[in-house]
């Protein structure tokens, strides 16, 4: 008895090929898109820090971290001011997690039992008005997070 199986697998490898045929047709797209210029509100600002990590703020009503996102962290300085922002967004969506200046006042410790974390209290408007925040970020690595805030090997944040 023959087996039809290799001769079966040699007219899908033909079909394949002839999809992949480039037929000539024109086809006319539905809907025509203009471009529209995109302002990130970060123009005037340069990147000092650009690093994946993963965002918590905490609930005081609930005594408990929630996360806030996961994507790009960034420290932007001011080009006129020299004022320096953290601003955060979410990886596919691009929403906004966290938008603060950072101040001299503020302290950022290494949360506790977790060197890939840090912590920080800010004054936020991510959510469209200011509100008092407590805020963990975590790196992928300990060495991202030391050598990207720091670069000359502090232990601390």
């Amino acid at each position: 008895m023959a087996s039809t199986e290799p001769e079966h697998e040699h007219r899908e490898e033909e079909d394949a090929a002839a999809d992949d045929e480039d037929t000539g047709a024109q086809v006319a797209p539905i809907v025509k898109l203009e471009e529209v210029a995109v302002t990130t509100g970060e123009e005037d600002e340069d990147a000092i820090l650009d690093l994946k990590a993963k965002l918590y703020r905490f609930d005081k009503d609930g005594n408990q971290w929630k996360e806030r996102g996961a994507g790009s962290v960034k420290l932007l300085k001011h080009k006129e001011t020299g004022k320096v922002r953290l601003v955060m967004r979410q990886s596919k969506t691009l929403k906004i997690c966290a938008n603060h200046l950072v101040l001299p006042t503020m302290t950022v410790q290494e949360h506790s039992g977790n060197d890939k974390s840090c912590l920080w209290h800010a004054t936020d408007f991510a959510d469209g008005e200011l509100k008092d925040e407590l805020f963990c970020v975590r790196f992928g690595s300990i060495e991202s997070k030391l050598q990207n805030l720091y670069g000359d090997g502090h232990r601390n944040c």
